[in-house]
């Protein structure tokens, strides 16, 4: 028998079970290399981005030429840049927090915690936000890194934080979603789930509504107040990395395994669209809906879910696309920069300081499929039992067990031959 792909893989729930068999560390687990796994932030036409090759780089939308680099102290992993006046803010595996100077791309300070950060700061007022690896939640001041006050979850933060009315949300490894008072870092209230929160897109508020993702596979809506759950949606088997995209009252859930699910505000799914691989948060332009995927693509769909066109790539594209000008530019592993046009066609791309992809480990590596035993039924109303008992593992872009074998107390022609 074959290697089976995932899809083929689609059994019913009832008859296979995902576990979780570790901590979801693939994350920091990134080698050196050119790929990109972050959302560029575009201003006054020039486009920032940072890179697993260590690099900060600003690079003019209109020609794909290159500004200025700056060179941090590691890898720059889904730490996507922030830019607040003429500085701009990211995260580095070297375990800083940098403040950049748009203009020129000089250093103007940076802070250093106790462990990578993974997430997008967020800046209000004359403060900027941000969590780390070293399980810390943290404010600074803007204008000088001057500690304000940080707080201390139970494990890592891989996630980036959401402001809104004066508080911070932020979910953590320790599987709580916290709502904290930005001034003083004090706990309002706290929302627990099944599993670690690796929350790269934070999301926003909606209906009085703040949305956690969790690696129990729920995306849970919980009450921007108090806490207290409204209601949950089972999203995936392989765990949830990103709150929802929200537009014109549709919710747009991605999942590890490849799927979009649009939701209505109560939660009920309106449809699906299904990539090969792990799907990126969407952006919406123009009643197109831009979505890039593990599988190579980034895909044009209309607002029915329905595949336009696909633009392929050489690496997998994890973050979602900025819309300007008519013109889509998106992130690859590839290690490159992307500038398409509406229409899918490129434009041009631009290079990082290398073209060797960064290593990463297998995307499930954290989660074990079991098929179960189970008892059929044959149609004169006779039982049988069907022993179905794993093989051998798919490679490494599953790492997942998936090739099987039957084994039946009957055999006759047909069917069961």
């Amino acid at each position: 028998m074959g290697l089976l792909a995932l899809d083929e893989f689609d059994m019913e729930l009832e008859d296979i079970e995902i576990r979780k068999t570790k901590k979801f560390d693939r994350v920091f687990r990134v080698g050196f290399g050119g790929s990109i796994d972050q959302k560029p932030a575009l201003l006054d036409g020039i486009i920032y981005f940072g890179s697993l090759d260590h690099n900060v780089y600003a690079v003019d939308a209109e020609t794909g030429k290159e500004k200025w680099r700056f060179k941090a102290g590691g890898p720059i992993m889904e730490s996507s840049p922030v830019i607040s006046g003429n500085v701009m803010y990211i995260g580095s595996f070297d375990k800083n927090l940098y403040a950049i100077d748009i203009r020129g791309g000089k250093e103007v300070w940076r802070f250093r915690t106790g462990g990578e950060i993974l997430g997008c700061a967020a800046v209000e007022g004359n403060f900027v936000y941000f969590g780390s690896r070293d399980g810390f939640f943290y404010c600074l001041r803007k204008k000088d890194s001057s500690l304000v006050w940080k707080f201390r979850t139970g494990d890592w933060i891989a996630a980036s934080p959401l402001i809104h009315d004066g508080k911070l949300y932020i979910g953590s490894f320790d599987g709580n979603y916290y709502c904290l008072d930005s001034r003083t870092g004090k706990e309002v209230w706290r929302f627990r789930t099944g599993s670690e929160i690796y929350n790269v897109y934070p999301g926003e508020v909606y209906k009085d509504m703040v949305f956690v993702p969790s690696f129990d596979n729920f995306i849970y809506a919980v009450d921007v107040e108090t806490g207290e759950e409204k209601w949950r949606f089972r999203a995936g088997k392989y765990g949830l990395a990103a709150a929802p995209y929200i537009q014109d009252d549709i919710i747009y859930q991605i999942s590890r395994e490849g799927i979009m699910f649009a939701l209505d505000p109560e939660g009920k799914e309106m449809w699906r669209f299904k990539s090969g691989m792990i799907i990126a948060v969407p952006n919406i332009h123009n009643e197109r809906i831009y979505v890039g995927s593990g599988d190579s693509n980034l895909y044009c769909l209309n607002m029915e879910g329905k595949e336009i066109w696909r633009f392929r790539t050489n690496g997998e594209v994890y973050w979602y696309p900025v819309v300007w000008k008519d013109r889509v530019y998106f992130t690859s592993w590839d290690c490159h920069l992307y500038c398409i046009n509406l229409e899918g066609n490129e434009i041009w791309r631009f290079a990082t300081s290398t073209l060797s992809q960064a290593s990463m480990p297998p995307p499930f590596e954290s989660f074990e499929v079991e098929i179960k035993k189970r008892v059929e039924e044959k149609e004169s109303g006779e039982k049988y039992r069907v022993d179905i008992s794993v093989g051998e593992e798919i490679g490494s872009e599953y790492g997942i067990k998936s090739e099987y074998s039957v084994k039946s107390e009957y055999r006759q022609e047909g069917e069961y031959k």
